[in-house]
């Protein structure tokens, strides 16, 4: 059971990966739990375990369009905003709504925790610091955005969203927490995703070429859902003075041919490897420095990268079924995240 007091709490983008281990994590802390969604991305199968709960709801609603008022009519004390595709091929599909989904939600979400009275915990993204020149990142790199790329619904969406958390706390209408996420990966990952940890597990399950943008020199640093999930719930809780954008991911940097040879090694795939151009601002580098999560929440990611690994491959195994793959999941399969 949680720490802290039973809460009522909105979750925005409940349905997606993420979002549906932090609503599960919620309810096991004995939260009551409305979980928003417009299943763009998201997937009503994701939320299996929590229909049996008197303490969860599904609403259903696109936060480019004027809040339910059945939503506008209840009061919250906790709102997470997890909304927006979150892989490159997804929201680079509809970059208008993409944009808008960060900005509009983001405004939509902020006045309803003003009226509610709620502290309101933004997911923003590693992405707002570009192709970053600095390494590894720390919050207070302004980053290396291109502001016209095809990247730029997303990543100046997200610094966007960002701008309006932090105007609306310092002008005392809402208690924010901003947490910039890094590489997340685990169980409820789709062959459709378009990250890169999805694409690999996927291909070499199903024995297809295994896609490598790129030399495979660029890095990432991949953190466990269960271990950011933990992140956030703490972030959100934190009551010290206002502490600005914490970085959340795996310290833990990795090469992308580090990453296929663990995961070939781990599903014995014979898979050959296929070189593709490098997408337009995809970064060459990212990793979190998490000095300020381990110093304010206690936090540091403790899932070492094998054992996340198995359980990926045992949810796409089980779930996905790779010889299914259809020809729409291969088509996503365009981008690393």
């Amino acid at each position: 059971m949680s720490r802290h007091p039973s809460r009522k709490v909105l979750v925005a983008g409940g349905a997606g990966f993420l979002g549906s281990h932090l609503c599960e994590r919620l309810i096991d802390q004995g939260h009551a739990v409305v979980c928003l969604d417009n299943l763009q991305t998201g997937s009503l199968a994701n939320l299996t375990k929590l229909e049996r709960s008197d303490r969860f709801e599904f609403m259903e609603a696109d936060l480019t369009d004027p809040l339910p008022s059945r939503l506008k009519r209840r009061a919250f004390e906790r709102i997470y905003n997890l909304a927006c595709a979150a892989s490159p091929p997804l929201y680079q599909a509809d970059p208008e709504h993409t944009l808008l989904t960060s900005v509009l939600g983001t405004q939509q979400l902020l006045k309803l925790a003003e009226t509610s009275g709620a502290r309101l915990l933004q997911a923003s993204t590693s992405e707002v610091y570009g192709d970053p020149h600095a390494h590894p990142q720390v919050e207070n790199y302004w980053g290396n955005v291109n502001c016209t790329g095809p990247r730029a619904c997303y990543d100046e969406g997200k610094r966007a969203a960002e701008t309006l958390c932090f105007d609306y706390d310092r002008m005392d209408r809402v208690d924010v927490r901003v947490a910039r996420i890094f590489n997340t990966y685990g169980p409820r990952l789709t062959a459709a995703d378009g990250r890169v940890v999805s694409n690999v597990v996927s291909q070499a399950l199903a024995g297809d070429d295994i896609t490598v943008f790129g030399d495979g020199s660029q890095t990432r640093s991949f953190c466990y859902v269960a271990d950011l999930v933990e992140g956030l719930t703490r972030l959100m809780e934190y009551e010290g003075e206002q502490p600005g954008p914490v970085n959340l991911g795996n310290p833990t940097e990795r090469t992308i041919h580090e990453l296929v040879e663990r995961v070939m090694s781990l599903t014995r795939s014979t898979s050959a490897i296929r070189h593709q151009p490098l997408p337009i601002d995809d970064p060459k580098r990212r990793r979190p420095d998490i000095s300020k999560a381990a110093r304010l929440l206690d936090w540091r990611p403790s899932t070492e990268l094998d054992s996340g690994l198995l359980a990926t491959i045992a949810w796409f195994e089980t779930r996905a079924r790779p010889v299914q793959i259809t020809t729409q999941e291969r088509r996503a399969m365009g981008a690393l995240g």
